[in-house]
């Protein structure tokens, strides 16, 4: 399938990106091959074919989920590099 210049600069005008001389040519090949590869696969009969829905057997493995603590207050705090008493102190980020 031949791709037109106009094609290409529309698709990278909405993904917002600049193509010029050679990275033109370049981009309009690429994706000739894409599209060729997909058109190799459309011709594969996959009626027969189950959907993949998930990548392996394992489905929700997840871990017990038990209260722990793995680093005290007094060490959070230890290298903060300005602290009042329980919490960290930072710029103001919000103007009133």
């Amino acid at each position: 399938m031949q791709i037109s210049e106009e094609t290409i600069l529309h698709i990278a005008k909405l993904a917002r990106l600049e193509f010029r001389g050679e990275e033109l040519e370049s981009i309009r090949k690429d994706m000739e091959k894409i599209i060729g590869f997909m058109d190799n696969l459309s011709a594969i009969d996959t009626s027969h074919v189950e959907p993949l829905i998930f990548m392996s057997d394992e489905r929700n493995v997840l871990r017990d989920d038990i209260a722990s603590t793995t680093v005290s207050k007094d060490e959070a705090l230890m290298n903060a590099p300005k602290k009042d008493s329980d919490y960290f102190r930072i710029p103001k980020v919000l103007d009133k």
